[in-house]
């Protein structure tokens, strides 16, 4: 797009007299916004090199899970055996066998919890399951969100919510173990 131009009458002093000329110029154009002096680095405290001292080192970001197997999970390099609550900074065996026994009194202690947690990641397992509709109806009304998922899925989510320093706790199961590189029997 070409420059919005204008055209404006300038008079100009000459030997004779005053001269109307007449001149293309920039429609926006103005003296207030161009200066005649231009800063040097050595001019302006702002340009001068500026150091950092660190009173005091950022807090770590809480718990994260490292792996996961069909025997535990590995919480920051602790070996947590069989299902787990984790509720920043604590790491507790969950007393839950499959998401069958995920019930309102096996979630009791996510939602006691002070301050009160943002969301609640559970992990099902190997695969998705349905979890009972009185136990998310029970979590909603407390005001913590659900994210119900896989295993692998629920670990990975909980780890990147952490990072994030929201307020989040995790119900895990292990995930069963794999199949599917086992041959058949024939």
């Amino acid at each position: 797009m070409a420059a919005a131009v204008c055209s404006r009458f300038l008079l100009q002093k000459s030997s004779q007299g005053l001269l109307l000329s007449f001149r293309a110029a920039p429609a926006f154009s103005s003296p207030l916004l161009s200066r005649a002096y231009r800063l040097e680095p050595g001019d302006d405290e702002f340009y001068q090199r500026t150091t950092v001292s660190m009173m005091r080192k950022e807090a770590d970001n809480g718990i994260l899970i490292h792996s996961y197997s069909p025997a535990g999970f590995n919480v920051d390099g602790n070996r947590v055996f069989g299902p787990c609550a984790l509720l920043p900074p604590a790491i507790l065996q969950w007393n839950v066998g499959s998401h069958k026994d995920i019930t309102e009194d096996s979630i009791s202690l996510f939602h006691m919890l002070e301050p009160p947690i943002e969301i609640l990641v559970l992990g099902t397992g190997s695969k998705l399951q349905r979890i009972d509709p009185s136990v998310l109806a029970l979590l909603k009304r407390k005001g913590i969100a659900v994210e119900v998922q896989d295993t692998p899925n629920a670990c990975a989510t909980f780890n990147f919510l952490t990072s994030e320093r929201r307020l989040v706790a995790a119900g895990l199961i292990p995930p069963s173990p794999s199949t599917a590189l086992e041959v058949p029997p024939s």
